[in-house]
């Protein structure tokens, strides 16, 4: 990896989400959204994020295609598992993208990690991307999460859009450009 350089801090407060819409550009080939304190108000909610290609007026015109992993320990010491998560996954789809699932709004659960999006005003290519995050699980067990896939368009995605499947969040998304 290259040296991350900060372009933008976006916080929400109780707020449907977070929308990126500066920075997003041809400066960098590589950019790395990282999530601190993602409170979801809602329990067992997805997080989960959608891209533009006119400045953030539409986020449902493009077709993806992602997969997700993930692995789990117990709270309480229970055994750990690893799975496939098929319900997050998406062919063709103008779905939002699924970051983790099932997350907890308990004082104590939170959501942290990173997104990578590579190229996105690249005109020639689709544009791929790749996440790993820790989610607090609603059943009260930790999972780090692993998702991987692409936006099939090759037009110039310029805005990027952070959500809840339902419900408001809390929490710190920053974009840093990697040189």
């Amino acid at each position: 990896m290259g040296i991350p350089t900060l372009i933008t801090t976006e916080t929400a407060t109780n707020d449907t989400s977070i929308v990126i819409t500066s920075g997003i550009d041809s400066t960098y080939d590589e950019y790395m959204f990282v999530f601190t304190d993602i409170g979801p108000a809602t329990d067992n909610v997805k997080f989960q994020w959608q891209v533009s290609t006119d400045g953030g007026s539409g986020y449902t015109s493009l077709s993806t295609a992602s997969t997700s992993f993930s692995a789990g320990h117990g709270e309480d010491d229970s055994g750990g598992s690893l799975g496939y998560a098929p319900a997050d996954d998406l062919a063709n789809s103008t779905s939002a993208i699924t970051i983790c699932s099932a997350s907890g709004n308990d004082a104590d659960q939170s959501i942290a990690g990173i997104l990578h999006l590579f190229a996105p005003s690249n005109t020639t290519y689709v544009k791929h991307f790749y996440s790993r995050v820790n989610n607090s699980h609603t059943s009260d067990h930790v999972q780090d999460v692993f998702g991987a896939g692409y936006v099939n368009t090759t037009s110039d995605i310029d805005a990027v859009r952070f959500i809840m499947s339902s419900g408001n969040f809390d929490g710190v998304i920053q974009l840093f450009g990697i040189a």
